[in-house]
This record gives structure tokens, sequence and C-alpha cells, in this order.
């Protein structure tokens, strides 16, 4: 088969992939984010990629996830001490999916998520988010192309940053969330470095910033 014929079933492939996901897609779009009022309402993004899983079994949202809900909704730069054990990079990353499909507004702006120093961190957290549309029934033929630190959600790009390879998140055009996870486990000079990095875009976009740890060290990003 030739260069050319080839290059062609790739790009017809391609054409048909985002127009299958972009119908999957559309169903998503406006759904509440979940409904702590009536939990069994099946109408809400969280019941449609899958409720949270622990040990293989589903449960419902918390009345301390609301809380996070609520908090999220009316403040912009959000900083959490949270227990071990809590599900919040679980509910963080579902948080950051439902933006881009519940806000308009965020359309073409990238999110960043920071992890630790280990490539295989930031690999993790963006696998977890593309799992929500993998395994679930309503969302299961929606695919990703992207590399393993990226995926695409709604014309959003979202993208995993080890805390010690942070150039590339510099100097990006319109940021609309930056979230910071296990940020007190940095090393102490990264932990600055992802500050500076993520604040200096407050003047710029003025993204949702939220810097999430369980507390490590007394002298750490969290103390105070």
């Amino acid at each position: 088969m030739g260069l050319q014929n080839l290059s062609k079933i790739l790009d017809k492939y391609e054409s048909q992939l985002g127009s299958l996901n972009t119908e999957q897609f559309d169903r998503l779009k406006g759904l509440p984010f979940y409904n702590w009022q009536n939990p069994q309402d099946i109408r809400t993004l969280n019941h449609v990629i899958g409720l949270p899983q622990k040990n293989g079994k589903s449960y419902p949202l918390f009345d301390y996830e609301k809380l996070v809900f609520d908090t999220l909704q009316n403040h912009k730069h959000v900083w959490i001490k949270k227990a071990t054990g809590l599900g919040i990079t679980e509910f963080m990353l579902r948080y950051v999916a439902w933006l881009c499909f519940s806000r308009s507004q965020i359309a073409s702006s990238q999110m960043c998520i920071v992890t630790g120093p280990r490539i295989e961190l930031a690999i993790t957290l963006i696998d977890r988010i593309k799992r929500f549309f993998l395994s679930h029934d309503v969302t299961r033929k929606i695919s990703f192309d992207t590399k393993e630190t990226v995926i695409e959600l709604n014309g959003v790009h979202i993208e995993a940053y080890p805390s010690h390879h942070l150039d590339a998140m510099r100097g990006l055009a319109n940021v609309s969330f930056i979230y910071l996870d296990e940020a007190d486990f940095f090393p102490p000079g990264q932990q600055q470095d992802a500050r500076d990095v993520s604040e200096r875009y407050i003047a710029k976009s003025n993204p949702w910033i939220v810097m999430v740890s369980t507390p490590n060290a007394p002298d750490g990003c969290l103390r105070g």
C-alpha cells in the first residue's frame, strides 16, 4: 500500500473518530455534576461516567465533597489540606472533566495538572480521566489518540506536568484551570516553582488554582 493511500485511510479514520467522539460528548454537555439532594438521580455527569469505586464497589459522593464543590463554585483560588483516603484526587479529576462540558467559556482553553517529579504520576492521572470515558456503557465508544500526558475534552486541552519539568507550562495562551496534586510532597524548590508558574496566570487569564495535598513536612507548602 502506498504512503499516499495510507495517509488517506488514516485521515478518514481520524475524521470518523472525531465525529463519533463529538456525538458522545454532546450527551455530556449541560449535565449537572451530581445531585446531593437526590443521589439516585442518574441525570448527572457522575452517573453517566460511573460513580467512584473502591475495591470494586461504587459509592455516592459524600457531604464533604459537596463542600469542596460549593467552594470551587464560589472561589477560584483554593488550598485543600486533606486526610489520606478521602478520594479528593478522584473528585478533582471528575470536576475538571465536568467543567469541560458545563462551561462554554472555557472552550479552547488549557488546563494544567501538576504532579510530583515522576512522569509516571502525570501519566497515571491523565489515564484516570480517560478511563471515565472508556468504561461506562454510555461513553464506551469514545476514543483518545493523544499522548499519555494529554487529553482533549470538548475542545479543552488538559495536560499533566511533572513538578521538575514546568518549563512547558509557561507561556500558555489561555489557561482556565491549574490543579496541583499532593503539592506538599514536591521537593521544596519545586513547590515554590509550581506556585510561581501557576500564580503568574492570575493576571493573564485568572484560572482556578487548586492546590490539594495530604500534609507532609512542617515547612511544606501547606504550612499555616
